[in-house]
């Protein structure tokens, strides 16, 4: 009962899409029998040639049609030679018929699949689009990617191909039965015998075989993410001379994928050798059957050639069966897969969710939160940033200073029990999520930029901005004069990743896009971390001076990035540790102070006053 229920699930999954597109496969359906329909009518042109012809038996035709041929006029008047070439031009008018259908058929499928296939890769990736951050971390890109291609490509070659197949080898079954078992029912039925267990020796290898389809998929998308990862990290594999060991690692994806198709292809040559014995078991018992019938007299010449042309013609077919229930078994793992990604709830706002202004002040109130599966990351977190000022996090790897901007920013949710942050005392988790995101500015330690030009790429959140605007934003984040020193300037292409910049200037694009956004709350997410201590008081001093009334969040483990701020939280191992202004901090003992000491000797210190003074 369930695995009906289930099978017809996956039905409904691809009528769903099919809807759109329906009427291109219903006109595809009907071409495709008119087909069908004309090629069963060859063998019945042999069978009236060599039987009225050349044994000058009686045409087998309706009356109706002997007369409007004049058939028998022109067996009486003309050679038998002439009589073969009419027989001949009828079956070269049968097969242009046929192949018209059948073009008209294969043009409206190839719109329909390809409709079809649009709209649900277009499904896939706008759902992906609205999926919360949490699921984007669990899963790797590289499977994500399988299953919106090679997935998709295994069901749209069913639909097109496949489910097509299935329609008209039905329908050859039926016409080609009928046909038989109007001229003989005694070879019908040895004909017949076969059918079930072709479709049922094939239907149970098939059955066992899908789960090796559900292996190969697996492992072509570990194989994908492998290579995926690699392409990604070029630099590090290049800079620790890692290609040996990456060559080795994928070596054992690959050799994983190669053994599995190995085995399915062993599986398979077993199932299309056995079928080879019982299609030609079959014709051999129709060809030794169909002869004695002849000799006998109870079948005409033309009779048994028609026999073998329609049991030759219905072998393929029946082998095919197994092919397609192949394709079968592969696309339902391949809509398993796909379901998968198309059934993940995505991220919803609460009913009524509000659009306030998101300049008052920021208040995490007792903030508890623990990754799936993990150890608490916050505990009893609860401070508040004014509105306007400058508030800065500093703390260990691990301490939750990315987790706590994660939270603000609504990639993570806070269950009620754990907590709120609320800002200008709305609870942001009554907000739309667009909304919070519009009005927070995120630079991450780790920027991402698109494969194209720094211009682009800085205008992503207003892309009718003006150059002006562009290079404003970038003299802010000092790099509009290591931009003016490429060729192409501003229209220097990043490629992928941003794979052309340096950490640090890299970072400054995306300081510089995160301006273009003039959103209330700018988060700097250990952003400066990758350019030197100058540039690093540079930017700072500008940002100072354009933003305004902005409320900045700096996270970094820089002394010198944070000491300018209002005030600094420290966080040690998911614990407020320590709160204040640097000077007051940096003259009590504790973490900041042990930091401080660290990180700066007594002449860099004067220095750094001098340089902040100024």
């Amino acid at each position: 009962m369930d695995h009906t229920a289930k099978k017809l699930g996956k039905l409904q999954f691809v009528m769903g899409f099919l809807k759109g597109s329906m009427g291109l496969f219903l006109t595809s359906i009907l071409f495709s029998m008119f087909n069908t329909a004309l090629n069963t009518m060859t063998p019945q042109v042999i069978k009236v040639a060599v039987d009225s012809v050349l044994d000058h038996k009686p045409f087998a035709l309706p009356d109706f049609v002997i007369r409007l041929l004049h058939l028998d006029e022109l067996r009486a008047g003309h050679t038998v030679t002439w009589l073969l070439w009419l027989f001949a031009g009828a079956i070269l008018l049968i097969a242009l018929l046929a192949g018209i259908c059948s073009y008209l058929s294969r043009t409206a499928l190839a719109k329909g699949s390809e409709n079809f296939v649009k709209e649900m890769r277009d499904k896939l990736f706008s759902h992906i689009q609205r999926l919360p951050f949490c699921w984007h971390v669990r899963h790797q890109t590289g499977e994500i990617i399988q299953r919106c291609t090679s997935d998709v490509n295994v069901v749209r070659n069913f639909v097109a191909n496949q489910l097509m197949e299935v329609f008209r080898t039905v329908f050859l079954l039926v016409i080609s039965l009928v046909i038989m078992f109007h001229m003989d029912v005694g070879i019908s039925l040895i004909v017949l015998t076969f059918v079930p267990v072709v479709a049922a020796y094939s239907g149970i290898f098939y059955s066992r075989i899908a789960r090796k389809f559900r292996d190969a998929d697996v492992a072509e998308g570990i194989l994908s993410s492998t290579v995926q990862e690699n392409l990604t990290g070029v630099r590090v594999v290049r800079a620790f001379g890692r290609e040996r060991f990456e060559i080795d690692r994928f070596d054992e994806k690959n050799n994983r994928f190669a053994d599995l198709w190995i085995k399915l292809g062993n599986l398979l040559s077993i199932y299309w050798g056995t079928g080879d014995f019982i299609t030609g078991l079959q014709i051999l018992i129709v060809v030794v059957v169909g002869t004695i019938q002849t000799v006998q007299g109870n079948i005409t010449l033309g009779e048994f050639l028609a026999f073998v042309s329609y049991v030759s013609t219905l072998v393929w077919p029946l082998r095919e069966l197994g092919r397609i229930l192949s394709e079968m078994s592969k696309a339902g793992v391949s809509i398993e897969r796909i379901a998968y990604i198309l059934n993940a709830s995505e991220e919803q706002d609460s009913p009524g969710a509000l659009t306030p202004p998101m300049n008052g002040d920021i208040h995490f109130e007792h903030i508890n939160f623990t990754y799936e599966g993990q150890n608490p990351v916050l505990r009893d977190i609860d401070f508040t940033i004014p509105a306007g000022s400058t508030f800065a996090i500093l703390g260990g790897t691990g301490s939750g200073k990315s987790t706590l901007m994660h939270l603000l920013d609504r990639l993570y949710d806070l269950p009620p029990e754990c907590g709120r942050i609320t800002v200008g005392g709305v609870d942001i988790a009554k907000m739309k999520r667009d909304w919070v995101r519009q009005n927070i500015g995120l630079v991450l330690q780790e920027p991402f930029l698109f494969s194209k030009t720094i211009v682009d790429n800085i205008r992503v959140f207003r892309p009718q901005a003006s150059l002006s605007e562009v290079r404003n934003a970038a003299q802010i984040a000092c790099v509009d004069d290591a931009v003016q020193e490429f060729s192409e300037g501003y229209d220097t292409v990043v490629g992928e990743r941003g794979v052309t910049l340096s950490g640090g200037q890299k970072q400054r694009v995306a300081i510089a896009r995160m301006l273009m956004q003039k959103a209330p709350i700018m988060v700097f997410d250990d952003s400066l971390s990758a350019v030197d201590s100058e540039t690093d008081s540079q930017i700072r001093r500008a940002l100072r001076e354009s933003l305004g009334s902005s409320t900045v969040i700096l996270i970094s483990h820089r002394i010198t990035t944070l000491m300018q701020a209002n005030k600094i939280l420290v966080l040690d191992n998911g614990k407020i540790a320590q709160m204040g202004t640097h000077d007051e901090l940096v003259n009590q003992e504790g973490i900041y102070r042990s930091i401080y000491d660290i990180q700066l000797s007594s002449d860099d210190r004067s220095l750094l006053d001098e340089k902040e003074e100024k």
